[in-house]
C-alpha cells in the first residue's frame, strides 16, 4: 500500500507534464487519472488502519491517509472526472487540461498531508493552477479576478508560514500535532490563513467574485474541490488537538450562517451557488468527525449544480422567471438542489442529519436554522418555470450524469439515517424554507453590501480575524 500511495501521489504531477508534451491525448490522459485517483480513494475505505509515510521523521513531515482523507480524495476524482467530461468536446487545449491534472494532484497532496510544510508545498501549487485556470480565458475580467485571488491567497499563504515556524521554533516539529502547546500567536496565524484560503467566515469573502466570475467548469472546480483544502487541516488539527475543536465549531456556526444569510438575498444564480458554497463549508467544520461524508455530498452537487448554471439561459433570477428552462436541465438542477437541502434518498440527507447528529448542545438551533435557510436558497432553482425549450448540448449530460448518479449511489454510505424521526425533520427543514421562500423571502428585493467584498478591504478583513482569532485562542 506504501507503495501505491507514493505512485498515486506522483502519478498526477507526472502525467499533468506529460498531457502538455502530448496534445492530442490530453482528454484520454487526464480523465485517466482522475479514475485512478477514484480507485485509491474507494480502496482507502477497506483499510481500516491508517496509512503513514514519514518523510523526514526529525522535523515531523509526514503523509497520512486513512478513511478521513477517503472522502475529500473520492469528491476531489469524481469532480474532476466530470469537469474533463464536461470540457470533452469544447476547444480547450492542452494547457487546460495541463493545469486541471496538476491541480488535481496537488489537492490530492493536501489532503494527504499531516504537517505544515507537506500542505504549504501542496497549497500553494493549488494556488498558482487556480490563478492559470481562472485567467484561462485572457480576459481583462478574469486576468483581474485571477490577481486578486492570487493576492489574496498569496497574503494568507504568509501568515501561513510565519505560523508554522512558529510552531517549529516551539515544539521542533511541523506536525499537525505540535499545535497542542504552541504559542498563541501560532495558531491564530495559521488559521487565520487558513479560514481565508478555504473562504471561511468573513475572511473568505473573496470566494463570491471569484467562483462567480471564472468560467463555468473552474467554477466547479473551485468550489466543489479547491475550497476543501483550506478546510481540511483545520478538521484534522480539531481531531488531533481536541483543545482546537470549539474554536473550529464556532466558525464553522458563524460560516454556515453568514453565507446562508448572503445566499437567501442574492439574485444572480453564480453568486448564489458560491455564497451558498461558504455556508456549506462552515458545516464541514461545525462537527469535524463527520466533515468528510458531507464533503463528499456538498462536492457532488456543488460542482452539479454549477455546471447546469453555466447553461441557464440567464443567470438572473428575475429573468429565469420569466424565461422556461429545458425540462431535463430543471430536472438535473431539481435532484441536485434537494440534495443540497437534505431530501431522502439523496446523499445530502444522510450527510445532514449524520452532521446533525454530531453537533454539540448549543449548535443545534444555529444549524437548524442554517439548515432552513438552505432549504430557502435552494427553492428559488427548484420552482423555477420549464418547458419543452432548446435543447441542450448532448455532450454536457454524461458529466451531469456521473454527478447525479454519485449523488444517488453514495446515499448507501449512510443507510441508517433512514429512521421516521430523521426522514420527518428533513421534510420538516424542507417544508418551512420552501413556505418561507413563497411567503416571505420570494418577494423581498433586498440587495446586501459588498464592501467587505472589495479588494483594498479584504486584507484589511483577514488582519482583523487575525486580532479576533488571538483572542479567541487566548480564551
Amino acid at each position: 500500500m506504501t507503495t501505491i500511495t507514493i505512485v498515486w501521489i506522483a502519478v498526477p504531477l507526472f502525467f499533468g507534464f506529460v498531457i502538455y508534451l502530448l496534445p492530442k491525448i490530453d482528454r484520454y490522459l487526464s480523465l485517466a487519472v482522475a479514475l485512478v485517483s477514484g480507485g485509491y480513494a474507494l480502496s482507502l475505505f477497506f483499510n481500516q488502519s491508517p496509512l503513514t509515510l514519514t518523510l523526514l521523521d526529525n522535523f515531523g513531515v509526514t503523509l497520512v491517509v486513512d478513511q478521513l482523507s477517503g472522502y475529500f480524495i473520492l469528491t476531489n476524482a469524481l469532480v474532476t472526472a466530470a469537469v474533463i467530461l464536461y470540457c470533452w468536446d469544447t476547444d480547450k487545449t492542452a494547457f487546460f487540461y495541463t493545469q486541471t491534472i496538476i491541480l488535481h494532484g496537488s489537492v490530492n497532496a493536501a489532503f494527504a498531508s499531516a504537517d505544515f510544510i507537506s500542505l504549504y508545498v501542496a497549497l500553494e501549487v493549488i494556488g498558482i493552477a487556480a490563478f492559470l485556470l481562472i485567467a484561462y480565458s485572457r480576459t481583462n475580467r478574469s486576468i483581474w479576478v485571477a490577481l486578486r485571488y492570487m493576492f489574496v491567497s498569496n497574503t494568507a499563504m504568509l501568515f501561513y508560514l510565519v505560523g508554522a515556524v512558529l510552531v517549529y521554533q516551539a515544539n521542533g516539529s511541523f506536525a499537525f500535532a505540535a499545535l497542542r502547546g504552541a504559542p498563541t500567536e501560532a495558531i491564530a496565524l495559521i488559521f487565520v490563513g487558513l479560514l481565508t484560503k478555504g473562504g471561511v467566515f468573513v475572511s473568505g469573502l473573496w470566494l463570491p467574485l471569484t467562483h462567480s466570475e471564472s468560467e463555468t467548469p473552474v467554477s466547479a472546480l473551485l468550489s466543489g474541490i479547491v475550497v476543501k483544502t483550506g478546510v481540511f487541516p483545520l478538521v484534522r488539527c480539531a481531531l488531533l488537538v481536541p483543545e482546537l475543536d470549539p474554536l473550529v465549531r464556532i466558525f464553522g456556526v458563524s460560516t454556515a450562517l453568514l453565507g446562508v444569510f448572503y445566499a437567501v438575498f442574492e439574485k444572480d444564480t453564480k453568486r448564489m451557488l458560491a455564497l451558498s458554497s461558504i455556508s456549506q463549508l462552515g458545516w464541514l467544520l461545525v462537527a469535524p468527525g463527520v466533515a468528510g461524508f458531507y464533503a463528499l455530498a456538498h462536492g457532488l452537487a456543488k460542482s452539479a449544480l454549477f455546471l447546469i448554471a453555466g447553461n441557464l439561459p440567464s443567470r438572473n433570477f428575475k429573468e429565469l422567471q420569466n424565461q422556461p428552462i429545458n425540462n431535463a436541465l430543471w430536472i438535473s438542477l431539481v435532484i441536485a438542489s434537494l440534495s443540497i437541502s437534505g431530501f431522502p434518498l439523496l446523499v445530502g440527507f444522510g450527510a445532514k442529519m449524520l452532521t446533525l447528529k454530531n453537533v454539540l448542545p448549543w449548535q443545534t438551533i444555529f444549524m437548524n436554522t442554517a439548515a432552513v435557510g438552505t432549504a430557502i436558497v435552494y427553492a428559488k432553482f427548484i420552482f423555477l418555470p420549464h418547458s419543452k425549450a432548446k435543447d441542450v448540448n448532448p455532450g454536457f449530460w454524461l458529466p451531469i450524469i456521473l454527478l447525479l448518479s454519485a449523488l444517488i449511489i453514495s446515499s448507501c454510505l449512510y443507510y441508517e439515517a433512514y429512521t421516521v424521526a430523521n426522514i420527518t425533520k428533513a421534510l420538516a427543514i424542507i417544508g418551512i424554507g420552501w413556505l418561507a421562500h413563497f411567503l416571505i423571502f420570494q418577494r423581498l428585493v433586498i440587495n446586501l453590501p459588498r464592501v467587505l467584498e472589495q479588494f483594498e478591504h479584504l486584507i484589511g478583513v483577514m488582519s482583523l480575524m487575525l486580532l479576533l482569532l488571538f483572542g479567541m485562542v487566548l480564551a
